[in-house]
């Protein structure tokens, strides 16, 4: 029903900046909330950004002042501007969508995930 594509994952030194894109597409009525996860060999899946509605943005503090969160609402797309990169922020990142989805004449509410990108720091 909803499909989450993510891209922009890839090697960077530290240092370096990267920007990550999450696309959602499908029977979607309404976006109420898109969020970042990472993950990284070993470790379990941890909350890095969320947007909610009103735009309203909040961090993992080993992020903030260092990530940006950003949405845009026309084409159902969620960024993730990553700044002075560490080599602990390699990880698989997801995206992850509260949707609102409409199912013929029905309207049921669900997460989807993204498929995962690769972002690796290292020199």
């Amino acid at each position: 029903q909803v499909q989450l594509v993510e891209s922009g994952g890839g090697l960077v030194q530290p240092g370096g900046s990267l920007r990550l894109s999450c696309a959602a597409s499908g029977s979607i009525f309404s976006i109420n909330g898109m969020d970042w996860y990472r993950q990284a060999p070993g470790n379990q899946r941890d909350l890095v950004a969320t947007i909610a509605r009103g735009d309203i943005t909040k961090y993992a503090d080993s992020v903030q002042g260092r990530f940006t969160i950003s949405r845009a609402s026309a084409n159902n797309t969620v960024y993730l501007r990553m700044n002075s990169l560490k080599p602990e922020d390699t990880a698989v990142y997801y995206c992850n969508a509260d949707v609102t989805y409409l199912s013929g004449i029905k309207y049921g509410r669900s997460d989807y995930w993204g498929q995962g990108t690769q972002v690796t720091v290292s020199s």
